[in-house]
């Protein structure tokens, strides 16, 4: 092929998938019963990211996102909402046919050391934060509640501050496994998130493996994990038995896939192929302001699902 037909076919190629999108998105617009596209993997918005389209109101936001054909929907501050408010999104979600992904359960000490310190009144705290997240999940039909353990104990060695967190989380499972709730543990990167204790993919595993449940398990955040040490799939294979959950976000920038330099197309595929079917957690700004901006995370997600 001559290099200028290869740039004219290309050129055409992405014109095709853009106003495919667009298409649909004009389809919608005059006709209601029209099919949203279908995603292979369980990509989950987050409220406030189609706030222009779709309003200010939760379960209109909600709507909105199952015309765009997302299956999934995450919550961070989920267990702070009127419970009202969260009796009336699982209802929605439950007719809308969207799975319920993560909520954060308990208070997390970005500068503290509470689960590495060992101390009893930090380990009563969070078991108690893990108790009426029980309730929470039962609510809003959620499975996953995300763990960040906290800061490092600048005052003990790392072995010692392993075992304290492995002892909690280890309590934290004798309530959350009669329920068949998971805690997932997410790593974060020094960056944004500097001197706390859970940073690496290898760690999170190794505490995973020591905890030995059903119920402790590891959220694969793919932005924080980039930054942190990179070696991506290498990483997800290594640590795939201890995966429950994942999260997306672009670097730099932590926005929609395709907006840094991560290969998310290449990222998906592989955890389709390993089967994964639980939720793909859309915890990222938008790279673009307005309506454009959130047709543009759609598209993005298009783009990178196509393989």
């Amino acid at each position: 092929m001559q290099r200028r037909d290869f740039i004219k076919k290309s050129a055409l190629t992405s014109v095709g998938i853009t106003s495919g999108s667009l298409l649909y998105s004009n389809t919608l617009s005059q006709n209601k019963e029209a099919q949203p596209p279908k995603f292979r993997l369980k990509y989950a918005p987050h409220l406030g990211m189609f706030r222009h389209s779709a309003g200010d109101d939760p379960i209109d936001q909600l709507k909105f996102m199952a015309d765009q054909g997302f299956t999934a929907f995450e919550d961070n501050g989920m267990k702070g909402r009127e419970v009202s408010l969260q009796e009336k999104m699982a209802t929605t979600m439950s007719k809308l046919g969207i799975q319920m992904g993560v909520f954060v359960a308990h208070k997390i000490y970005w500068k503290e050391p509470n689960l590495a310190s060992g101390k009893k009144e930090w380990r009563d705290e969070f078991l108690e934060d893990i108790r009426t997240s029980v309730e929470c999940a039962k609510r809003v039909n959620a499975k996953w509640m995300t763990v960040v353990p906290g800061h490092l104990d600048l005052r003990q060695d790392m072995g010692y501050q392993t075992a304290n967190v492995v002892e909690t989380l280890r309590r934290a499972c004798e309530i959350l496994e009669p329920h068949g709730i998971v805690m997932v543990l997410e790593p974060l990167n020094f960056r944004n998130h500097p001197g706390l204790f859970l940073t690496k993919a290898a760690q999170s595993y190794a505490v995973c493996k020591a905890v030995n449940s059903p119920s402790c398990k590891i959220l694969f955040d793919i932005y924080h994990q980039q930054i942190q040490e990179g070696n991506l799939i290498p990483n997800i294979e290594k640590c795939w038995d201890e995966i429950a959950y994942f999260q997306i976000g672009d670097n730099p920038g932590r926005n929609e896939p395709t907006s840094g330099e991560i290969n998310y197309k290449n990222v998906f595929k592989y955890i389709h192929e390993k089967g994964f079917t639980g939720v793909m957690g859309m915890e990222h700004g938008n790279s673009q302001k307005g309506k454009e901006g959130e047709e543009r995370v759609i598209q993005a997600y298009l783009e990178s699902d196509s393989f």
